[in-house]
C-alpha cells in the first residue's frame, strides 16, 4: 500500500496529538496534591518545662522581627554546630538592639535519630519564645519541612537556614541589605493600585562556594535545566540560606507542590509568576560532610522534577493558589 507525503504527514500529526494527549493525561493523573494540613501532634510545641503550647496560625499577623526555619533530617551531629553559631549571633544582635526579636524553629522532618532531643536542649537553654521544635509525624522532604515551619512562624521576615551550617549565619546582614535595596521602590499593579515592594519581595542569595569537582559538574548540568525549563536570571537556586518577607513566603509556599530537592526552583518559578522581585546576594558557603543528597540519584530526581514543574503548570495540572481561589 503506497502512502503519499500528505498521508504520512497526516498520520504523523495524528500520532503526535495522541502522544501529547497521553502526556497531558499522565501529568494530570500523577500530579500530587500537597497536604498542607498539620497532624494534631504538629500543631503544638513543647516549652522548656515540657508543657504543650499551640503554634500560631499562618494568618496571624507577625509578632517578631525574624523567624529562622531550620529543616532537619537526622541532624543530631551537625545541628549543634549550626545552632551554636546562630544563637550566638542572634543573642548578640538582640543585646545591641533590644527591639530586635527573633525565633528559631527547628523542623524535625521525621528523623530516625535524636534530632528532636538535641534541638529541645536549645529550647531549655533559651526558652520556647526563642527556640521551638516542630516534629513532623512523617518525613515530607526538605521543601515540606520548610513549608511547615514557615506556616508555623511569627516573623515579619522569614529565613530558611540549612542545619549543616554551611553558610556563615552573620551573612544574613548581607541578605537583609539586598532586601532593603529594593524595598523602597513603588510598583503599580492592576487597577493602578500603588503598593510597596516590601509587601511581596523576597531575597535569594547566591554563593561564594567551596565545592567538590564532581558536585560542581552536576550543578552546572542542573543549572542548565533550571534555566531551560523553569527560571532564568538566577545563578544559584539551591542555596540553603533564603530570606523572605512574610507576605512573599506565605504567597509562594501556599502554592508549592514539590517537597523534595527541587522545591527551591518551584518557589522561584512561583515568585516570578506572581511578579515577586528576587535579589541574589553573595554569601560564603562551604560543603559540609554528611549531606543527605546522593550525588547521582538526587540530581536525576531533581532533573525529573524540573521537567514536571514546567509541564504541569503549562498543562494546568498544577495551578497557583490565587488562580484556584478565583475560580
Amino acid at each position: 500500500m503506497d502512502f503519499s507525503l500528505y498521508d504520512l504527514l497526516q498520520y504523523s500529526l495524528t500520532l503526535a496529538l495522541i502522544v501529547l494527549l497521553l502526556v497531558v493525561v499522565v501529568l494530570h493523573v500523577s500530579a500530587n496534591t500537597v497536604d498542607q494540613t498539620h497532624h494534631e501532634k504538629e500543631k503544638h510545641f513543647l516549652t522548656a518545662d515540657g508543657k504543650e503550647e499551640s503554634f500560631p496560625s499562618r494568618m496571624d499577623p507577625p509578632s517578631l522581627e525574624l523567624s529562622v526555619v531550620v529543616p532537619s533530617y537526622n541532624e543530631e551531629l551537625r545541628l549543634p554546630v549550626m545552632m551554636d553559631e546562630a544563637m550566638e549571633y542572634l543573642e548578640k544582635r538582640q543585646k545591641k538592639n533590644p527591639s530586635f526579636t527573633y525565633e528559631v524553629i527547628v523542623v524535625d522532618d521525621g528523623s530516625k535519630d535524636k534530632t528532636t532531643e538535641v534541638a529541645m536542649k536549645y529550647t531549655k537553654n533559651y526558652g520556647a519564645q526563642k527556640v521551638r521544635v516542630l516534629t513532623l509525624v512523617k518525613n515530607r522532604g526538605k521543601g515540606g519541612a520548610v513549608r511547615m515551619g514557615t506556616l508555623s512562624s511569627r516573623g515579619r521576615l522569614i529565613l530558611m537556614a540549612d542545619a549543616d551550617g554551611a553558610t556563615k549565619f552573620a551573612d544574613i546582614e548581607k541578605v537583609e541589605e539586598g532586601l532593603e535595596s529594593i524595598s523602597e521602590k513603588p510598583v503599580r499593579l492592576h487597577f493602578f493600585q500603588e503598593i510597596r515592594l516590601s509587601d511581596y519581595q523576597q531575597t535569594f542569595p547566591c554563593q561564594k562556594i567551596s565545592r567538590s569537582l564532581f558536585r560542581t559538574f552536576l550543578m552546572f548540568g542542573f543549572h542548565f535545566l533550571v534555566w531551560f525549563f523553569c527560571v532564568r536570571g538566577i545563578k544559584d537556586t539551591q542555596c540553603g540560606f533564603k530570606l523572605f518577607t512574610r507576605e512573599a513566603a506565605l504567597k509562594t509556599f501556599s502554592s508549592l507542590h514539590v517537597e523534595r530537592w527541587a522545591f527551591d526552583v518551584e518557589l522561584l518559578f512561583i515568585a516570578q509568576c506572581f511578579d515577586i522581585p528576587v535579589v541574589e546576594v553573595a554569601v560564603n558557603w562551604t560543603e559540609i560532610e554528611g549531606s543527605k543528597l546522593v550525588p547521582f540519584w538526587s540530581w536525576l530526581q531533581m532533573g525529573r522534577d524540573l521537567v514536571f514543574i514546567r509541564l504541569r503548570y503549562l498543562t494546568g495540572a498544577w495551578r497557583l493558589e490565587s488562580e484556584r481561589k478565583t475560580q
